[in-house]
């Protein structure tokens, strides 16, 4: 497939997203609409939207990717599915209702009403640092595939495909924000799940293969070993540390995480919400399923074939993130190749749009104070709010094109190792908020404590394998600045007296 024709697919995709855009906002474009589309959203195109938010361009080259990478993943990635599986459900069961019974806009207004004013800005920053970087990682992978398939055909430099890429979203979310959001990713999702599944149709037929052949020569191949139960101390790889680090990461970066969180408080009620994790849950396990399956099909493939894993162009290593658009735009028909470059698409902006639009309302709502009732109805807001969502677009290019300087890692392992130090502060801090209800703290001192933990954190990570036996750490490390955090806020708090504790409802 010609970069032409990439790039007029593009054009033609945006093109229709910006239309839903304007069709939504011709009616409605308030801050109600743009925070939480007015509270009425129906749980079954959330659900199903979801999928797109939290699988992102990342999980559809770089998981596939990383099967058959060097270290010898394959199918480890599952275990860390299966750990995200029952982290959904504990935010379904265990924050979704707190969340609704206080009736948050931005879930970090808990904290307010819990610890105090730092310990609210605190959670509120670490948000928009953690997301702005994990969200501009994503971004970061796709804009690499379009610049190398696409746009160096046409002479167009690095910096400028990713201002073209935010441009895009932008022009379709800076009106009706999560209004807007819940349609179009609703609509990017069923261009993800379909381009999967076809994905797989087109490779198995390239290869001769039906059904039941394709599931066979999956299993017998080298790539398909779920469970790692060898050298606990030593391998990042272990079970308990791949299944204990999704579940809490998923938790922080689910449960705790303005922009998923607020497509949950979209909806009508709280039983709403629950039915729509549930369903996603199921979902998201299928889907990842096939993820490693495409992973699988794409080695066997390439060595069938005689593909070879392209290079960085700037270490010149084999970087196995983009195999699968080498496949798809070199090798395969040209039908595949658009179901590819459509499901690519979708997953990459299902996931930035909804990320900017809930670090522009985390902003609005948390530091300038757009929900207060004596700001509510202020004429000046949804300008101030446009202004804030176009910032955000320039921070996250910023992120991108420092990230294009300096990386030469596998991006899905180092968005959820960045995770385990940025989130893992905001984990600490609800565990404390919630299980320990009869005591607050000395809250001007939680943002040195948030500093703090993740520094030490780190220093425990590097030295782990000297001190503590040969043990080396990777998702689970989370836990430990979590637990770190814990500690550090009890040895700052004090109880509650009486009179307050029974008065506390949070």
């Amino acid at each position: 497939m010609t970069p032409t024709v990439i790039l007029t697919i593009l054009v033609l995709y945006f093109a229709v997203l910006i239309g839903i855009s304007r069709f939504v906002s011709r009616k409605d474009s308030s801050n109600s609409a743009f925070f939480s589309a007015n509270k009425n959203s129906k749980w079954y195109l959330v659900a199903f939207g979801m999928i797109g938010t939290a699988l992102s361009g990342v999980t559809f080259i770089s998981v596939p990717g990383e099967v058959g990478a060097p270290s010898g993943e394959q199918f480890k990635y599952f275990q860390f599915v299966l750990g995200n599986a029952v982290g959904f459900i504990i935010t379904a069961t265990v924050l979704l209702p707190l969340y609704y019974r206080l009736q948050l806009v931005s879930i970090y207004e808990y904290f307010e009403k819990r610890l105090g004013f730092y310990s609210y800005k605190t959670a509120a920053a670490i948000f928009l640092v953690s997301r702005t970087i994990g969200s501009a990682f994503r971004l970061y992978l796709v804009v690499i595939v379009f610049q190398r398939f696409v746009f160096d055909a046409f002479g167009i430099p690095f910096a400028l495909t990713g201002i073209i890429s935010l441009a895009l979203i932008y022009a379709y979310t800076y009106k009706s924000g999560l209004k807007a959001i819940i349609i179009t990713d609703t609509l990017q999702t069923f261009f993800l799940v379909s381009s999967v599944i076809l994905t797989i149709i087109f490779i198995c037929s390239s290869l001769d293969l039906n059904a039941i052949e394709a599931f066979e020569t999956v299993k017998n191949s080298s790539y398909s070993k779920i469970f790692f139960w060898e050298d606990f101390m030593g391998s990042k790889f272990h079970f308990a540390k791949q299944f204990l680090g999704g579940m809490f990461v998923t938790i922080a970066m689910t449960g705790l995480d303005q922009d998923l969180m607020q497509k949950n408080l979209s909806c009508a009620t709280i039983k709403d919400a629950q039915k729509n994790m549930f369903t996603f849950t199921g979902i998201f396990v299928l889907i990842n399923i096939f993820f490693l399956g495409v992973g699988a099909l794409l080695y066997i493939y390439a060595d069938a074939n005689g593909v070879q894993v392209p290079a960085d162009l700037i270490t010149g290593k084999p970087r196995t993130d983009l195999l699968f658009p080498e496949i798809a735009f070199h090798h395969l028909a040209l039908l595949p190749a658009v179901v590819f470059l459509l499901g690519l698409i979708a997953a990459t902006f299902a996931t930035t749009d909804s990320a900017l639009t809930a670090l522009t309302t985390s902003f609005c709502i948390d530091f300038l104070g757009m929900d207060k009732p004596e700001n509510v109805h202020k004429p000046k807001n949804i300008k101030v709010r446009k202004m804030v969502h176009f910032v955000f677009c320039l921070i996250m290019f910023g992120v991108i094109v420092l990230f294009n300087a300096i990386n030469d890692a596998s991006v899905v392992s180092m968005i959820f190792r960045i995770a385990s130090y940025t989130y893992g502060p905001l984990l600490g801090l609800f565990t404390f908020g919630i299980f320990f209800k009869s005591r607050t703290v000395h809250d001007q001192w939680v943002p040195l404590i948030c500093l703090t933990a993740p520094f030490i954190t780190l220093l425990i990570s590097n030295y782990s394998a000297t001190f503590l036996n040969g043990y080396v750490f990777d998702n689970e490390l989370i836990i430990v600045n979590a637990g770190i955090t814990v500690l550090l806020l009890l040895a700052i708090s004090k109880k509650l007296t009486k009179t307050v504790f029974e008065t506390n409802e949070i």
